[in-house]
C-alpha cells in the first residue's frame, strides 16, 4: 500500500523536521541563497522552504502536487511572509520564464516516470534565470545500498524485508541518467557531490520506534502492512539493544547534482 499524499490523514507526515546544518552547510557550499528568489518544487510541507528563507531567501516559492500537503506546509510555515505556496505539476508549473535564481528540487525525482525526468528538468530550465542554479537532490541505488547502522538507519529496513530494497531500487536514478537529462534539458554541465544529511537527533529508542511506528516521513514504510511494521520496529529495537538510553543521530545518505543554466 503505497502512501497517498493526497490523503487528510498524511497532511503532516513531511512537515514536522526542520533542515539540520548539515544540509544547510552543504547548500552553502553550492549557492549563496542570500537575497534570491527561489522555487522549491517538490515542497512538500515546507521544512526546506523554511529552512531556505532562514538562509537568506528574498523569496520562496514552495510548489506540490498535494493540496492536503501543502496544507500543513502553509499551517507550520504561518510566520514566514517572505514563503508561498502553490499546488503544481513538476512538468508543468504554469509559472512564468526566467523567473528562479535557485530552483531546489529534493527526493522529487524518484516520483516521476523515467520518461519524465528530462521534461521536469526542461521546466526547472525555463523556470530559471540565465545564471541560475538548480539544485537536484536524490537518492542513487548506491546510496540505497549503504548498510543498516545505528546512524543509517534505514539500511534495517532492508534488512528484515529486502523486498523493500527491490521497490526502492527500482524508483532510483544512476547517477548518470541524472546527469545525461540535465545536459539534454540545456543545462551547463552537473557537479556531484556526495552528503550525509542528519534527518533526525533521537533522544532514545523509544522515540526512534515512535517515529517508525507512525511512518513520518518515510513513504518506503507506507509498502509494509501495520504487522509488519511492528517486526520491523522491533528488529530495530534490538539492534539498539546494547545502546539503549543513549542518543540516536539518524543520517540518510544522498546525491546532490547542481547545475547552472
Amino acid at each position: 500500500m503505497s502512501i497517498n499524499f493526497h490523503d487528510e490523514k498524511n497532511r503532516c507526515t513531511y512537515t514536522m523536521r526542520q533542515a539540520d546544518s548539515s544540509w544547510i552547510n552543504a547548500i552553502r557550499d553550492i549557492v549563496d541563497v542570500k537575497d534570491k528568489q527561489v522555487l522549491d518544487i517538490g515542497c512538500g510541507g515546507g521544512i526546506y522552504c523554511r529552512a531556505l528563507a532562514e538562509m537568506g531567501a528574498t523569496h520562496v516559492t514552495g510548489i506540490d502536487f498535494s493540496a492536503e500537503g501543502l496544507k500543513g506546509a502553509q499551517q507550520h510555515s504561518s510566520g514566514y511572509s517572505n514563503i508561498e505556496f502553490m499546488v503544481g505539476n513538476a512538468l508543468n508549473t504554469g509559472l512564468s520564464n526566467e523567473q528562479a535564481d535557485i530552483i531546489l528540487e529534493r527526493a522529487l525525482i524518484h516520483h516521476l516516470a523515467s520518461n519524465e525526468l528530462e521534461a521536469c528538468f526542461v521546466e526547472a530550465h525555463r523556470l530559471l534565470k540565465p545564471g541560475g542554479m538548480l539544485i537536484v537532490q536524490d537518492r542513487t541505488p548506491v546510496d540505497c545500498l549503504q548498510p543498516g547502522s545505528t546512524t543509517n538507519i534505514r539500511g534495517y529496513f532492508f534488512d528484515r524485508f529486502p523486498r523493500l530494497k527491490d521497490a526502492e531500487i527500482a524508483r532510483r536514478r544512476e547517477s548518470k541518467e541524472v546527469v545525461n537529462a540535465l545536459l539534454h534539458a540545456g543545462f551547463k554541465g552537473a557537479e556531484e557531490r556526495k552528503l550525509w544529511e542528519t534527518r533526525a537527533i533521537y533522544p532514545d529508542i523509544d522515540t526512534l520506534a515512535a517515529d517508525l511506528q507512525g511512518r513520518t516521513g518515510r513513504s518506503i514504510l507506507h509498502e509494509l502492512t501495520d504487522e509488519e511494521l511492528r517486526e520491523l520496529v522491533n528488529y530495530i529495537r534490538q539492534q539498539f539493544k546494547d545502546d539503549e538510553g543513549e542518543e540516536i543521530v539518524e543520517q540518510d545518505c544522498w546525491t546532490i547534482w547542481s547545475a547552472v543554466k
